[in-house]
């Protein structure tokens, strides 16, 4: 499970918490949390977009589910109070704030906000060739469902207008975590700029 006796033990004593501007002027390397990374090898985040729900398994014993004991963890040492989480397979950028420093729970918690509680907007959903629109109504249909039955108080009975699928039913079916990175070159391409604090996310089915 997560390394809770050592140096991402929760807790504030971790020197200062640095803000966008601190990072910029230290140009500081920032060290993510190995579970976000995939790389602790006693937990593996199992994080899913479309409820929200986290947990996870010993890839040593993959028989047995684990709590995530890790939510208030720092998500990155040194600390930081903003984190910006962007991915490959949509156009929006997940901006992560918390004054004393980023945690684990944070991380989660506002990415399954940002794809549960904002909709496509028309002109996006229009920007996607046919094929992949069909794909969203496709995701929106099954997704509605698992949530919430087959008749959802959200929808009602009749299929939601374009503008009103989920920025998770954009992923189809890539709705679970798989981990973030960092690819300075994709930030520039797609923010214009690269900073420590801006991460890669991706995810899997």
């Amino acid at each position: 499970m997560s390394d809770t006796m050592g140096r991402w033990a929760a807790g504030s004593a971790y020197g200062p918490v640095l803000s966008q501007t601190d990072l910029y002027l230290l140009q500081t390397e920032l060290q993510l949390n190995p579970i976000l990374q995939g790389s602790n090898p006693g937990f593996h985040l199992i994080f899913n977009l479309l409820d929200g729900s986290t947990g996870g398994f010993n890839p040593e014993a993959r028989d047995r589910d684990l709590p995530f004991t890790a939510k208030d963890e720092p998500a990155t040492l040194p600390r930081v109070s903003d984190l910006i989480i962007i991915t490959e397979l949509s156009p929006w950028c997940t901006i992560i704030h918390n004054d004393r420093g980023v945690t684990m729970g944070d991380v989660c918690g506002a990415i399954w906000k940002e794809y549960t509680e904002n909709h496509v907007t028309e002109a996006e959903f229009n920007s996607l060739p046919p094929r992949l629109q069909e794909q969203v109504k496709r995701a929106s249909s099954h997704n509605s469902m698992s949530t919430g039955g087959a008749w959802n108080p959200y929808y009602g009975n009749t299929p939601p207008a374009p503008n009103r699928y989920k920025r998770v039913d954009w992923l189809r079916d890539k709705t679970y975590f798989e981990g973030l990175h960092k690819k300075d070159a994709y930030s520039v391409a797609r923010l214009g700029f690269k900073a420590p604090n801006i991460f890669i996310m991706s995810l899997t089915s």
